[in-house]
């Protein structure tokens, strides 16, 4: 390679194919959660396995490009540039059959190996530019230096523009997918750009042929990169009614009208159900709130920490006129709450991050319900000595906290659990620990806690309900856990166990197929229909627990009481069914 020096818009040119590269690399990168999140969630395992195959594939790129650039002529970007666009304009396109393949390997290999095959090839070809670009750049020894510093600057500078471009601009106007793709047209006509230059400074058109093939398969690909998602059509047993990609996640409204049931899911959480027919919530394990005014009478308002599809907000106000504000972080399950599941609010309906907006609330409440600790990724920075102390600071003298935790027990050494029974003793001097169902080790666990003794022997508690509460009592061994602080707080690694047994719930409810389909499909698939019609009775059991949950069937409103006992029919198996009658909803 001849070291001639570059004029100034060489240069210039230069420093713009690396601005650019280098915001692709951050865009691929955090696009990368939105295409696996809908299969493996949103964990702390899914963004290591993205940040550390964009690591591997830099790293191999940053050594092949170097390589490259030693034994190369001054033509060769352009290949690198149209390889990285063609890889990943066909992301979109395998995303499907490489979620479905990886799924035996659990949620963490699955997601890593995920990550490694969709997302290496594109980041390593656009880790193989810098290392030329500084070849390019560099026209004696002692310039190296510099010519190295720009070009990583200016592509750092261009991952900040990429990131900040897609986070706040990108991602709430258009889809994960329709940005894939236009970003594999913007690397195409990149390329394109770049080759024009070397044919006109090498004279020889030949050396850009290779980049024009692969621009041309790039373009033959675009039909198939854009109908992705769109294939799949079987029958009509689950439709999705809605689907909106929001910044938190995939967000579907999806209808299974032989059995009158409507889910609302973020991403593969479960967070409300209703019949289609009548509105009425199908996910009655929320019926414990009808239990909560008894324990502190003279209840007016409420705080509802998880809003979902809002049940129990409507609940809380058609039978005890209490007036509750509503936290939910993502608009677009606010939105599907009101439009498909016909949700009111009574109070106020905020939409945002609840750390921060519990900051902006006045009290005082009498009761706040904590319910974002279900099946899905934990949001930690919720459960914390910090975040706990700002919520009783919003509770009144009289006001309860009900938090409910999806954990496995482990006869009550669970760390997970301890650990959140040790972090609500240091900010509540009295709370008690309720199991949804005796005698099952993976559970729904509803901690009380206030500022005064909890009293179950109420005269507003009916002496059935009192001695089902007095029943699930449960003993945690607090020793066995830490106190979660946001300094300390390992409540996600703690989780691990319970994360992948709730993927594999929710897989042999739904199916797999249904976690990656999108744009309005209709879903059929064998694996879904045996899993809606027949599934196990222990997925049966578990199924309803993977929403807002504050008790997974906990309340059987037959043995308590209720005149609602049919929704305990003919909704999985018959009335036959023993998990059905118990359990309701699914």
């Amino acid at each position: 390679m001849s070291y001639v020096p570059l004029h100034l818009y060489e240069r210039a040119g230069l420093y713009l194919t690396v601005f650019l590269t280098g915001a692709a690399v951050m865009v691929i990168e955090l696009l990368g959660t939105r295409l696996i999140a809908p299969f493996y969630g949103v964990s702390l395992y899914v963004w290591s396995s993205l940040i550390s195959v964009t690591m591997i594939a830099l790293a191999t790129g940053y050594f092949a490009g170097g390589r490259w650039a030693d034994r190369a002529k001054r033509t060769g970007l352009s290949l690198i540039i149209s390889l990285a666009a063609l890889f990943t304009l066909l992301i979109p396109w395998v995303t499907r059959p490489v979620l479905l393949a990886t799924d035996p390997l659990g949620l963490r290999a699955g997601a890593f190996v995920s990550a490694l095959v969709l997302f290496s090839p594109s980041l390593t070809m656009l880790g193989m530019v810098g290392p030329y670009a500084i070849k390019l750049s560099t026209s004696r020894l002692d310039g190296v230096g510099t010519s190295a510093g720009s070009i990583y600057a200016v592509s750092t500078l261009g991952s900040v523009v990429g990131t900040l471009l897609l986070g706040f601009f990108l991602f709430p106007l258009v889809g994960s997918r329709q940005i894939l793709i236009g970003l594999g047209i913007a690397l195409l006509a990149l390329a394109a750009a770049v080759a024009t230059y070397e044919q006109k400074r090498l004279g020889r058109t030949a050396a850009v042929l290779p980049s024009v093939l692969v621009a041309a398969i790039g373009i033959g690909l675009l039909p198939q990169a854009i109908g992705a998602g769109r294939a799949y059509d079987g029958g009509d047993t689950l439709q999705i009614r809605s689907e909106r990609e929001s910044l938190y996640g995939w967000v579907r409204v999806i209808d299974q009208r032989e059995r009158d049931l409507r889910l609302l899911m973020s991403d593969a959480s479960t967070i409300g159900a209703a019949s289609i027919s009548s509105g009425e919530n199908r996910l009655t394990y929320q019926e414990i709130v009808h239990l909560l005014p008894a324990l502190a009478p003279d209840m007016t308002r409420a705080l509802l920490i998880g809003q979902g599809a809002g049940h129990m907000a409507t609940a809380l106000h058609d039978r005890y006129g209490i007036v509750t504000d509503t936290l939910e972080i993502d608009p677009a399950v606010a939105s599907a709450a009101s439009e498909y599941f016909g949700f009111k609010p009574t109070g106020q309906a905020i939409v945002g991050d609840a750390r921060y907006e519990i900051r902006r609330l006045t009290g005082p409440y009498d009761l706040i319900i904590h319910d974002c600790f279900t099946g899905g990724s934990e949001p930690a920075h919720l459960l914390t000595v910090e975040t706990l102390s700002q919520l009783r600071g919003l509770l009144s003298d009289q006001g309860i906290l009900a938090l409910n935790f999806v954990a496995f027990s482990q006869g009550g050494h669970n760390a997970a659990l301890a650990s959140v029974g040790r972090t609500i003793a240091q900010v509540f001097p009295h709370h008690l620990v309720f199991i949804s169902e005796p005698g099952e080790d993976f559970n729904d666990f509803i901690f009380l806690a206030a500022g005064r003794p909890i009293d179950l022997d109420s005269p507003a508690l009916r002496a059935e309900q009192a001695a089902w509460l007095k029943n699930r009592i449960v003993a945690v061994n607090e020793t066995q856990g830490v106190t979660l602080t946001d300094n300390f707080n390992p409540l996600e690694q703690l989780q691990t166990r319970k994360a992948e047994y709730y993927r594999q719930v929710m897989v042999d409810w739904y199916g797999t197929e249904l976690l990656v389909v999108e744009h309005g499909d209709k879903l059929s698939h064998p694996t879904a229909l045996r899993a809606a019609t027949n599934c196990r009775a222990a997925i049966c059991r578990i199924a309803p627990r993977t929403g807002l949950g504050l008790n997974a069937g906990a309340i059987n409103l037959e043995t308590l009481g209720d005149d609602d006992g049919s929704l305990y029919h003919n909704i999985i198996g018959g009335p036959h069914d023993r998990h059905a009658q118990r359990y309701g909803s699914f």
